[in-house]
């Protein structure tokens, strides 16, 4: 999970960063999906799902996903915190 608060510089450049990260990081082995949201005030969280530790030591390491990392630290974040945790269990609901 990752939780941010950005910044409000570069906004076209995060955007597009972040949809490219998206679409990256399907291609990892073990990646299950990711859900996300944001505040209008700036408050994001974004959580990735993976199999298994391989996966997320294979997103960690990925060279796109590294560069990325030290840009949002230079220019697009206020303050972010990475947890990483199991789930043991989800459920959920859809109105039909």
């Amino acid at each position: 999970m990752f939780a941010s608060n950005r910044t409000d510089r570069d906004t076209d450049g995060y955007t597009h960063t972040a949809h490219r990260l998206s679409d990256l990081v399907r291609g990892i082995p073990g990646f299950l999906g990711e859900d996300s949201a944001h505040t209008p005030g700036g408050l994001a969280i974004s959580v990735a799902y993976f199999r298994d530790l391989a996966g997320i030591e294979a997103w960690r390491r990925d060279p796109e996903h590294l560069a990325a990392k030290q840009r949002g630290r230079e220019r697009w974040y206020e303050q972010y915190v990475i947890h990483i945790a199991r789930v043991e269990h989800s459920h959920g609901f859809t109105r039909t």
